[in-house]
């Protein structure tokens, strides 16, 4: 499977704008985990650490159904992986598969992207437990296009661990 990365615009409205940067992260992990056995997604970095890509995406779809479905919808779900609200199980993905945790993943993209989407604009707010405060659609898409950057960055030296691929 090979991801198709979007560009970003050059020029256009701030939502637009946020949209795209938070679809070129999104597909940039996609990218990094392209190509790989399942075995390959689960390969752990080095000691201590236990960071696998398959954690990543795991990981990853639990930001994206905290942030649009419980915060910004009002959601009141699990986390995928756990019950008990432990965001740490997720990265233990030992025993995923990549279709397991990709599924996963996209589903919760397409709610995410579903929810963005019928927000009347980006000063739509939903409240954020752990702040103890409302937040904006706007922080939340700004917030998760952080939060990819900085995981396609562990996931940028993951790759280059498993098979020297480098980019992207």
């Amino acid at each position: 499977m090979i991801t198709e990365r979007p560009s970003p615009p050059l020029r256009a409205g701030e939502r637009e704008t946020l949209r795209a940067f938070l679809d070129f992260h999104r597909a940039t992990l996609a990218l990094k985990c392209d190509g790989l056995t399942d075995d390959d997604l689960r390969r752990r970095s080095m000691p201590p650490s236990a960071l696998q890509l398959l954690g990543l995406v795991r990981h990853m779809a639990e930001v994206e159904r905290t942030w649009f479905r419980k915060v910004i919808n009002g959601e009141d779900i699990p986390l995928v992986w756990s019950d008990a609200n432990d965001y740490q199980v997720a990265y233990d993905a030992s025993e995923s598969t990549r279709s397991g945790a990709f599924g996963a993943w996209q589903a919760e993209v397409e709610h995410s992207r579903r929810i963005e989407r019928e927000a009347e604009s980006l000063d739509v707010t939903g409240y954020q437990p752990r702040w103890g405060e409302h937040v904006s659609l706007r922080l939340v898409m700004n917030h998760l296009c952080h939060e990819y950057a900085r995981h396609n960055g562990h996931a940028d030296f993951l790759r280059e661990g498993i098979d020297g691929v480098t980019g992207a």
